[in-house]
């Protein structure tokens, strides 16, 4: 079955950084787009970070840009989002998610914690 496994998340304090990690499996992973998504308390889930199925186009929100980097290893089947000057703003729950065409898959989540 289609499973998005995430990890790498934890407490930092402000500027420093994380690298999280979705491993998948279940599906053709090499076709789909790959997000990262996160959710705060009390906010929409809102979209992060993006990487095509070849890996050679990424999107970023206007938040993050220059901060994050989105990348992915189809041989291995991860997706990872490398996580850099972090902000008190960037605590969040991350998933990971997989999409192609109506095909849309979500993982359970990491806590990412900010705090000094």
């Amino acid at each position: 079955q289609v499973q998005l496994v995430e990890s790498g998340g934890g407490l930092v304090q402000p500027g420093e950084s994380l690298r999280l990690s979705c491993a998948a499996s279940g599906f053709t992973f090499s076709i789909y787009t790959m997000n990262w998504y996160r959710q705060a308390p009390g906010k929409e889930r809102e979209l992060v970070a993006s990487v095509s199925g070849s890996g050679g186009t990424t999107n970023y929100a206007d938040s993050v840009k220059g901060r994050f980097t989105i990348s992915r290893d189809n041989a291995k089947k991860t997706v990872h989002l490398q996580m850099s000057d972090l902000k008190l703003d960037d605590a969040a729950i991350y998933y990971c998610n997989a999409k192609f065409g109506r095909h849309n898959y979500w993982g359970q989540g990491t806590q990412v914690t900010v705090s000094s």
